[in-house]
């Protein structure tokens, strides 16, 4: 491959950059004026979201997006999951009819509660969908930069789209399955967030291993539940977008979401926390998404409810955890309906 383009330069875009740029002669690695990308191409580091890393020769970065994506054949999205929309419309006068966009945030649009890939579609058109593929899974910035052993998958509604990005990003260290279950791929990404928050936030309250034993795997029934209910396969979640992303995003050092939650545990309001952490947590706002959609088609989701309600509602995180805790006796085992689709 001769070009490969990254639309975000964050730690994610530019870990992103660093692993592909073995694999394709030119990588150009776009962000805005403002987030550094100027002080990135001429120390060829990204200091302020991923220091101490140096960016390889073939890595351009760059903040003229026409420029960015003249004559590539893959268009990565690693900007926040709230810009994509944004980015694609500057996008749209400049795609070409068949080149590959791969989207790697994860989370939901709040003001539509889209998943991106139907934001794609949304700018985009219809057409899209043969061209477009989401790769999701445990993959921290940090690890990736530095070529520490991952496996991800890529999703796509076309098998050749899926096997396109899989064969771009493989190499000894970046293992890639494919998965034809994009809606499950998406929101396995995005809900695992919500779970992390939840965790954190009992690791400022100085809660133990139970405690986040039980978060994480009540955590993974509610994720299979609602993604069923939206379209999801329900084996999905049991893989690396959906049990395998929440395992390293609720237990990670480098896991914005469980540091965010983490803060607020120790009494943080949600201005300073996010302040503290300087970068996304989508968690944050998935949560809101997610609270809006569960009312609407009657899903039971109790820890995203008690993560909105400390959120957005200021109620206190002890006793909203004492409150999860006396709910009515249930049966764990709880019947999620079969969905399975195929290319």
């Amino acid at each position: 491959m001769e070009k490969i383009t990254v639309l975000g330069a964050g730690s994610w875009g530019t870990a992103q950059a660093l692993l592909l740029s073995k694999k394709t002669r030119q990588i150009a690695l776009w962000g805005r004026i403002e987030d550094g990308i100027e002080l990135m191409r001429t120390k060829q580091e990204n200091k302020h979201f991923l220091p101490g890393v140096r960016l390889p020769d073939n890595v351009e970065p760059t903040g003229d997006l026409k420029a960015a994506i003249e004559n590539t054949e893959l268009i990565v999205l690693a900007v926040p999951t709230q810009a994509v929309r944004e980015v694609l419309i500057l996008l749209t006068p400049h795609l070409k009819r068949d080149t590959i966009i791969v989207n790697t945030a994860k989370g939901l649009e709040i003001e539509t509660t889209m998943r991106l890939s139907q934001v794609a579609a949304d700018v985009l058109g219809n057409k899209i969908r043969k061209n477009y593929a989401v790769l999701s899974g445990p993959s921290h910035a940090e690890e990736v930069a530095r070529g520490v052993p991952t496996v991800v998958t890529v999703a796509s509604y076309s098998r050749e789209a899926a096997i396109f990005v899989q064969d771009a990003f493989m190499s000894p260290v970046f293992r890639v399955y494919t998965n034809p279950d994009v809606a499950g791929v998406e929101l396995g990404g995005a809900l695992k967030n919500i779970v992390a928050l939840a965790t954190g936030m009992c690791d400022g309250l100085g809660f133990g291993d139970n405690t986040r034993a039980a978060l994480m795997t009540r955590g993974l029934t509610e994720i299979t539940r609602m993604g069923v209910a939206l379209g999801g396969d329900y084996r999905t979640f049991s893989g690396l977008s959906g049990m395998g992303d929440l395992v390293v995003t609720c237990g990670s050092k480098y896991s914005r979401n469980r540091r965010a939650g983490e803060l607020l545990g120790r009494g943080y309001n949600l201005q300073k926390a996010m302040a503290e952490i300087g970068m996304a947590v989508e968690g944050v706002y998935t949560v809101r998404v997610v609270n809006q959609i569960a009312d609407q088609i009657g899903v039971d989701m109790p820890i995203s409810k008690a993560c909105y309600n400390i959120l957005y509602e200021n109620k206190s995180a002890l006793e909203t955890v004492e409150t999860l805790m006396k709910r009515r006796k249930k049966h764990e085992l709880e019947e999620i309906a079969v969905n399975i689709k195929g290319w």
